[in-house]
């Protein structure tokens, strides 16, 4: 079967050059565009590395994708449109995925991008050597003999994918993937130099070394400070890039930040919790909300390690029953996120959401029945328990923890203490299982429900609660080769809704405070969030 989106290119790579850019109008909305094309936004925290194969955080993605190219990128809508790869085929039973890369594609020193340099990427992320939070998405993508090469038992040139010429990439999977294409735009699959990890080492990403083959360069970077990244001419279509510099501000406050985007130094930058409402209000053209595929969720430690009332699977259900979602997203937040009772979000594609018992209940109904769960695993005011519940450093998380610990401390008597910790020991705390509640959030690598679900399946490299079910281990690799894979995700919503590993809470709204110069070229419409600067634009006041 011929899989070609060529036709895409045509609508995402209108030719800026020319008399309308020359006279600065957009040539395809027509609209002026602003001579400053600069673009700045706000950041949370450090990034964990810029390094393709290496990243494992949101913020750190957003840079990787404007530094790097993958097979494919997203459009606005967050459908598939060209990257390297021009189009794809497949065979009859989608097991081999055979790639046509462009021939102009380049690295920032003048060498061409090949299929070898994405061989040699994807080889990278499954090596054992290369220690990557994200080499699991191997066994995500289904290609062949992953599992063997990341336990050590195979050779990386075992691992089913192949050069067949410089620009022909030849992609085996050990059984049927029809969304496969898809999994290609997550960062961990992006192309690197081989030349310039070689000849650098762990050095090869700072902005001396580094050697990139997107749209922009890294030109400064000053940790927990900020990260700049200018046009790169080398790129394919640098021509068709109106956006000359982008700058992440590592700012910690978000009322800070507020106040900076307010001052003029910010094109972007996130609304605190509970301010959506008046700022919609005062500012109508630039506070924007709309839906993400992301859960915000707490992780229990489930492992050996934790203790002994968190292996309960009563405790656990009253603990979840007892948080009301609602007054988190009403009261506490009012951005536009819903309250979650499932994991994977509704946004997802083609996925319905299950009908989970405690959905449907009242609040009072939630906590009758979780006073009555923590009285039958003989926990009460005689017998209280105490927690400790970790967070990253962020004063949403940290109003979302006060009223959680408000409500178990009411409902159930717990007493809890809370524990914040900045963000990259905070990953190395939950990874490490030295917690016994975290606070976790998690946004789809891919638009399709095994995205959320494969971190509960016991081998993923984020089931930091260290959750094993035979079963549902069982229904997700079945899932992965079904044409209707519905009914084995309900059926895991409503394990992992019983067995309660992970506590859902809210699906996430992008909640954001952009110019409205440049909230015009902003992809509202993709729930993935995957934006490109060389995408956007800013319009002239």
């Amino acid at each position: 079967m011929n899989i070609s989106i060529k036709a895409a290119l045509l609508g995402s790579a209108l030719a800026l050059a020319g008399p309308a850019f020359a006279d600065m109008m957009h040539p395809k909305t027509g609209e002026k565009l602003a001579e400053n094309q600069t673009f700045t936004y706000r950041v949370l925290d450090e990034h964990t590395s810029v390094d393709p194969q290496i990243v494992e955080d949101v913020s750190g993605s957003e840079i990787v994708r404007d530094l790097f190219e993958g097979l494919y990128n997203q459009n606005r809508a967050g459908e598939l449109v060209p990257g390297v790869a021009l189009s794809h085929t497949t065979n009859d039973d989608k097991t081999v995925y055979t790639f046509t890369l462009r021939d102009d594609a380049k690295w920032s020193d003048g060498k061409a991008v090949t299929a070898g340099d994405f061989v040699y990427a994807w080889r990278r992320l499954a090596d054992p050597a290369t220690a990557s939070e994200y080499q699991w998405y191997m066994e995500v993508m289904g290609i062949k003999n992953a599992a063997e090469v990341m336990s050590g038992d195979m050779a990386v040139e075992e691992l089913g994918v192949k050069a067949i010429d410089d620009h022909t990439l030849e992609v085996t999977l050990g059984s049927s993937l029809p969304y496969f294409a898809l999994t290609t735009t997550h960062t961990s699959t992006f192309p690197t130099p081989a030349w310039a990890i070689e000849a650098h080492g762990s050095d090869w990403i700072k902005p001396a070394n580094i050697v990139v083959n997107g749209a922009y360069k890294l030109t400064e970077h000053v940790a927990n400070e900020r990260l700049v990244r200018e046009r790169n001419e080398m790129y394919w279509d640098n021509d068709n890039t109106i956006i000359d510099t982008v700058t992440s501000l590592v700012i910690n406050d978000e009322n800070v930040a507020l106040t900076r985007y307010q001052a003029g130094e910010l094109d972007r930058t996130e609304i605190p919790a509970g301010q959506y409402p008046s700022l919609k209000v005062s500012n109508p053209d630039e506070a924007t909300a709309f839906p993400r595929l992301c859960s915000y969720y707490y992780t229990i430690n489930v492992s050996d390690s934790t203790p002994e009332f968190l292996k309960d699977e009563r405790v656990r259900r009253a603990l979840s029953y007892a948080i009301n979602r609602d007054i988190i997203t009403e009261k506490v937040l009012q951005g536009g996120q819903t309250a979650a009772y499932t994991f994977t979000p509704g946004a997802t594609a083609g996925f319905e959401v299950p009908s989970v018992d405690y959905a449907g209940w009242s609040q009072d109904e939630r906590n009758a029945k979780a006073v009555e769960l923590m009285a039958e695993a003989g926990y009460g005011a005689d017998n209280p328990i105490d927690l400790t519940l970790l967070y990253n450093t962020s004063e949403a998380h940290k109003k979302v923890a006060l009223a959680v610990s408000q409500m178990w401390k009411q409902n159930l008597g717990v007493k809890v203490t809370l524990e914040n910790q900045e963000w990259k020991t905070y990953l190395t705390t939950r990874g490490e299982q030295n917690y016994e509640i975290a606070r976790a959030g998690w946004c789809g690598d891919y638009n399709e429900a095994s995205t959320f679900l494969d971190l509960v399946q016991s081998g993923s490299g984020y089931n930091d609660a260290k959750y094993a079910n035979d079963m549902v281990d069982g229904l997700l690799a079945d899932a992965k080769t079904m044409d209707n894979p519905q009914p084995n995700y309900t059926k895991v919503e409503e394990i992992i809704a019983a067995d309660m590993p992970i506590i859902p809470i809210y699906h996430y709204a992008g909640s954001f405070m952009i110019k409205p110069e440049l909230i015009g070229s902003w992809p509202v419409e993709n729930v993935e969030q995957n934006w490109y600067s060389k995408d956007l634009y800013k319009v002239a006041k």
